[in-house]
Parts: structure tokens; C-alpha cells; sequence
């Protein structure tokens, strides 16, 4: 049987997986302003606040599922196991594209964010797609090899941008904030489903704040379900630790570590970072600028508390931390693709093959590497060289949302596969709490953001939303999803023993390692 490269990676190899795909530094600077200037204003934080619990809450069933199941198909695995192999490749199906078309994202947004800095530092005003092209190839050369190499670049990028926003943070802590203090009730989680006002209104103050935009009028109401997606839509790819399983050292027990870690950590994270921002700027200069001026919500506290230093830091890190989560989503879905081509009797010397030396999904990788070279060529050619619209507004947008939608899904049912393995297959034994109530509150909890993101889904696509493209969304994900089930049911009835081998490949001596 093909295999990944076994014992490869450690804890904390795992965990920079992970939470590069997360990408705290361009989870903040891109989604904070947002939930702000158009979602549930200064309670943004206490919207992080109450993603954070939610978030925990799908994961303990989750870890629960990978202290038995160790496969680098996870949502794929799972699935399958809990709620059987038809639900399990539908889900699969949504889940591989979801990775593919996030990293065709991340090199929409490291294309803008490097043609802005270049051409701020330099004058270079050079083309997106140019930018785009050489990103693909590096990534693709960095999945290509042995995945310490990946995890040791992705770590060092993520200490940076942690380093970063933690040493800004703790600075307008130690300053008391700006000239509105600290704002305590901004990490209330009750103001995270609060809608922010037209010409701002923030808890805690009494009317609107009278705040006007760049074009003299008012400046627009927002929507709290806004401000809650973009909280969640933050944490996506802190799954993926599961993804690397068959490559950790001792699976039964990194995994589960690695995620809740994960969660947790981050979600501390990300409220204390986007309350402080806000603390830094104070009030009225927070909805002022998230509405008009994102970027400068971030790069004015950095000039502020620590110096212009910091402002050109952050600048790189924002291009550097696109490019790390580009090749953590790359690791991804290359894992995905080879998980599923190994399952297929016809894939497994294809895409089901890993590479002889380097352990590595190898072929995979350039198949993901050439779906996102002709992803990218495809906005390119539609929408041109602009990068703020091309990159930013199109790829970046369409795709993030895209691959969102797909993931919310997978979560749920994975929340309700977990239910379904412990107490209806009685696979192994289950607690009534850890595997059945709080998976249930979990699922709950997915399914609610994807209604968020249904209800509000021509507001979170900004400049794109009347795009064609934008508008296929639902469907998109509906085909990929019944393309899934009709090859399942397909296959169970022309092949079943075949069919019972879907999503069944799993490490099994894995906890025997140390």
C-alpha cells in the first residue's frame, strides 16, 4: 500500500500545519476590519469570543473521532466511518475542493498584498498574475519534497506573525489603550450579535456616532451576522491537523493535542489581538477606518505604540503569511487528492502514489499546483491586471467564500458522524457528554454560521457579489457534494467490494508508535 512518510513530523510541526492555514496575520488584517466596518462593529471581539466556544465545542467531538481513526483524509475518514461511505465521499468531494480553491485564494490575496507592498517600497508596480505565477511554483516545489522542509518554513513565518501581533497587543494593553481606553465591552460576547448602526453606533454609547466616509455621507449599518461569519471563517484550516496523522510521530495522541491547541489558542488570540486593535484606535477611528481604509486600521496602531519599524514588518509578514497559508492549504488539499486517488484501484500508481525518498504526496502536489496555475490564468484572463479586483475582490473573495460554505458543511456532518460512531454503530465505546451532547451542540453550531453566510451571502462577497461566478456559490457546492453520493451509490452497486474499502485506509499499527 502507498504511504506517506511515517513519523515524519512531531507536535509542533503539526501545529505550525495548522495554524498557518489559519493564518493569524491575515486572519486579522483581512477579516477583523470587515466583521467591523460591516458586521457587528466594536463588539467584533466578543463575536471571536463566541466563535472560540462554539469552535471548542465541535472539536472535542473531533479529537474524540482521531483518537481512533488516523487518516490523512480526515473529514473523508471520519465521515465514512460514523455515517458510512456515501456521506463519507460526498463529504470528501466538497472537502478536496474546498482545499484546492483555498489555496487559488491565499495566492489571489499574497498576489495584492505584494504588488501593494512592492510598488509602496520600490515603485514596483508589477503585475499580479507575474507574482501569482512564482508563488505557485515555490509552493509547488515545497510540497513537492520531504514535508519537514514545508512545516519548518510555515513555523518560522508563524512565530514572526505571532511575535508581531502579540508584542502590538500587549503594548496598547501596557498604554491603556487610546484616548477611549480600553473598550472593555467590545470582548462581551452579547455585542457580538449586535449590529453596527448606520453612521456608526457602538454598546455602550448612546445614538449613532455620526460617522461619515470618505464620500461625505453616512457611514452604512452593518449586519452582526457578518461580523459572527467572518469570526469563524478565521479558524478555517485548524482541521487540517488531522490531515497529517499518518505522517505524526504518535497520531492517538498529537492529534488530539494539536487541535484543541489549535482552537483554543488561537480563538485567545484572535479576541485579545482585534479588542486591543480596536482599544488602539479608539471608537469612532476604528469604524471610521475598517469601512474606509482597512489596512490602515492595523498599520496606524503599529506606527502608534511601536514605531514605523513595525509598520514595514507587518507589511512583509501580511506577504509572507498569505504565502505560508497558501502552502499550508496546498499540504492540504494534496492530501486530500492523494487520499482519495488511493481509494480508486485506477488512481493508486497516480495520485495515490507518494514519492519513494521524500514520503511526499508527490504527484498530488503537481496536480494541485496545476489546478491553481489554471484557477489563477482563468481570472487573469476575465477579469485582468488589476490587482485589487482581479486578485483581491475576485479570487481572493469568491474562492474564500467558496471553500467556507464547503467546509461548514463537512464540519456538521463530521459533528453528526461523530454521534453516529459512538452511540448508533457503538464502534467503540462513547461518553454521553464528550461524544454525543457536545457534537450535537457543535453541529448546531456549523449549521448555524452556514445559515449566516446563506442570509448575508451577497453582502460577504463585497465587489464580487453580482459576478456570475459568485451567484453559482450554492450550486457549486451542491454538484460537487451530489457528484459524491451518485460515485458512491455507483460504486456500491458495481464494485462492492471496492465500496467497502472507501475511506477505510487508515493507520492502524499508529498507535504503536512513539
Amino acid at each position: 500500500m502507498q504511504r506517506l512518510k511515517v513519523g515524519a513530523i512531531g507536535l509542533f510541526g503539526v501545529l505550525f500545519m495548522a495554524l498557518a492555514n489559519a493564518a493569524p496575520i491575515t486572519a486579522m488584517s483581512g477579516n477583523v476590519p470587515i466583521a467591523v466596518g460591516f458586521g457587528n462593529g466594536i463588539g467584533a471581539p466578543g463575536g471571536y469570543l463566541f466563535a472560540t466556544v462554539v469552535l471548542v465545542l465541535f472539536t472535542i467531538g473531533f479529537v474524540e473521532m482521531a483518537k481512533h481513526v488516523t487518516t490523512t483524509g480526515a473529514f473523508f475518514g471520519f465521515i465514512s466511518h460514523g455515517l458510512g461511505q456515501v456521506w463519507g465521499m460526498a463529504a470528501g468531494f466538497i472537502a478536496t475542493m474546498a482545499y484546492i480553491v483555498f489555496e487559488g485564494s491565499l495566492i489571489g490575496i499574497f498576489s495584492y498584498f505584494g504588488n501593494s507592498t512592492l510598488d509602496s517600497w520600490f515603485g514596483w508596480n508589477i503585475n499580479w498574475f507575474v507574482l501569482a505565477v512564482i508563488c505557485i511554483a515555490v509552493v509547488g516545489v515545497l510540497g513537492y519534497y520531504d514535508i519537514n522542509i514545508a512545516a519548518a518554513v510555515l513555523g518560522f513565518f508563524l512565530i514572526c506573525e505571532v511575535l508581531l501581533l502579540g508584542a502590538l497587543a500587549i503594548s496598547v494593553l501596557f498604554h491603556g489603550g487610546g484616548h477611549d481606553g480600553l473598550v472593555a465591552q467590545s470582548i462581551n460576547p452579547v455585542n457580538g450579535f449586535k449590529n453596527l448602526g448606520e453612521g456608526g453606533s457602538a454598546p455602550g454609547v448612546s445614538g449613532s456616532l455620526g460617522l461619515k466616509g470618505a464620500d461625505g455621507a453616512a457611514l452604512p449599518a452593518g449586519a452582526a451576522a457578518i461580523g459572527l461569519f467572518f469570526a469563524f471563517w478565521s479558524w478555517i484550516g485548524f482541521e487540517t491537523t488531522a490531515v497529517y496523522g499518518e505522517e505524526s510521530r504518535n497520531p492517538k495522541k498529537i492529534i488530539p493535542q494539536a487541535t484543541l491547541i489549535a482552537v483554543v489558542g488561537l480563538g485567545l488570540f484572535y479576541t485579545f489581538v482585534s479588542w486591543m486593535v480596536i482599544s488602539g484606535n479608539g471608537i469612532s477611528q476604528t469604524l471610521t477606518l475598517a469601512a474606509t481604509n482597512p489596512l490602515q486600521m492595523f498599520e496606524g496602531v503599529f506606527h502608534q505604540f511601536l514605531g514605523e519599524w513595525a509598520v514595514r514588518v507587518f507589511q512583509f509578514l501580511v506577504v509572507t503569511g498569505s504565502f505560508a497559508c497558501a502552502l499550508a492549504f496546498h499540504n492540504a488539499a494534496s492530501r486530500y487528492i492523494y487520499a482519495i486517488g488511493r481509494e480508486a484501484p485506477s488512481l493508486k500508481k497516480s495520485l495515490g502514489a507518494s514519492h519513494p525518498h521524500h514520503g511526499s504526496p508527490h504527484i498530488a502536489s503537481l496536480v494541485q499546483s496545476i489546478i491553481t496555475l489554471l484557477i489563477t490564468l482563468a481570472f487573469f484572463a476575465v477579469k485582468g491586471s488589476d490587482a485589487t479586483s482581479a486578485a483581491y475582490v475576485y479570487e481572493y473573495g469568491i474562492l474564500a467564500v467558496l471553500g467556507t460554505m464547503a467546509i461548514l458543511i463537512v464540519q456538521a456532518l463530521t459533528s453528526v458522524g461523530v454521534i453516529w460512531y459512538f452511540h448508533v454503530k457503538k464502534v467503540h465505546p462513547g461518553n454521553g457528554i464528550t461524544t454525543g451532547v457536545i457534537p450535537a451542540i457543535g453541529a448546531l453550531g456549523m449549521v448555524y454560521v452556514v445559515y449566516l453566510l446563506f442570509s448575508n451571502l451577497s453582502f460577504a462577497g463585497g465587489g464580487a457579489s453580482g459576478s456570475p461566478l459568485f451567484k453559482a456559490i450554492p450550486y457549486i457546492v451542491g454538484l460537487v457534494f451530489l457528484a459524491g453520493l451518485g460515485i458512491a451509490l455507483w460504486i456500491r452497486s458495481r464494485d462492492p467490494e471496492r465500496y467497502a474499502e472507501i475511506g477505510r485506509t487508515v493507520l492502524e499499527e499508529a498507535h504503536e508508535r512513539d
